[in-house]
């Protein structure tokens, strides 16, 4: 990798076939060169990095845990792709863990540098930006909910996001469909049934004379 320009690599990653030879030659004198070893962390969930990554050879795994260590593999990154971009965006923290496969190498970009480089925040780019970001955290907490969770615990997650909060406490205002809530969590509706009248029996959930329904998330990791 190293008889190699970061010039050359850069136009050799997708991400950047689209722009021009003069800002081409502004990340590559930007960009840092690394390698990763078969099985090394390259960012973990929860956590925050100050940087972007973009893979040129190799294979590196996306997984998600939950509390008990359970895990599932979100998707399989190869050459070209990138870790750690919406952070970029929002800051948030990681919504997956990254581990290499194989050894990798890759391209490292600060994110003051690439802060530089995004729209103005007051923009309509910048925000077209952030929501998709948004919708794709929303997406990977909708695959892990799938994947690790018991139908009990679907549904009661499912319920806190419909929910707001309102003095402190976690309140759906509007009418809970139980079909469209058997679709959001991949369950049937009798089951999804069962499971609410299971949670209100437990007291995890309360639907109010005004049809309302209080939710209790401290009540999630019982």
């Amino acid at each position: 990798m190293s008889m190699i320009s970061n010039l050359e690599l850069i136009r050799r990653v997708p991400l950047f076939s689209l722009i021009t030879p003069e800002q081409a030659q502004t990340v590559a004198l930007n960009v840092t060169k690394r390698r990763y070893k078969r099985g090394e962390l390259v960012v973990e969930q929860g956590g925050k990095t100050d940087e972007m990554i973009i893979l040129l050879s190799g294979r590196a795994r996306v997984l998600t845990s939950d509390h008990r260590g359970r895990e599932v593999i979100l998707a399989t990154l190869k050459p070209g792709d990138c870790i750690g971009e919406m952070s970029m965006i929002d800051n948030g923290p990681h919504s997956a863990t990254v581990r290499t496969e194989v050894q990798c190498d890759a391209l490292v970009l600060s994110r003051a540098f690439l802060v530089r480089c995004l729209p103005e925040r007051a923009s309509l780019s910048f925000a077209i930006m952030h929501g998709l970001v948004g919708r794709l955290r929303q997406a990977n907490r909708q695959i892990e909910s799938l994947a690790l969770l018991h139908v009990y615990e679907r549904v009661l997650r499912a319920l806190l996001n419909m929910s707001e909060t309102d003095n402190g406490q976690q309140i759906i205002r509007r009418r809970v469909s139980r079909q469209d809530l058997a679709k959001l969590v991949g369950a049937s509706r009798e089951m999804v049934s069962r499971v609410m009248k299971s949670l209100e029996e437990r007291g995890s959930i309360q639907t109010r004379e005004d049809g309302s329904v209080l939710v209790r998330s401290h009540l999630m990791d019982d």
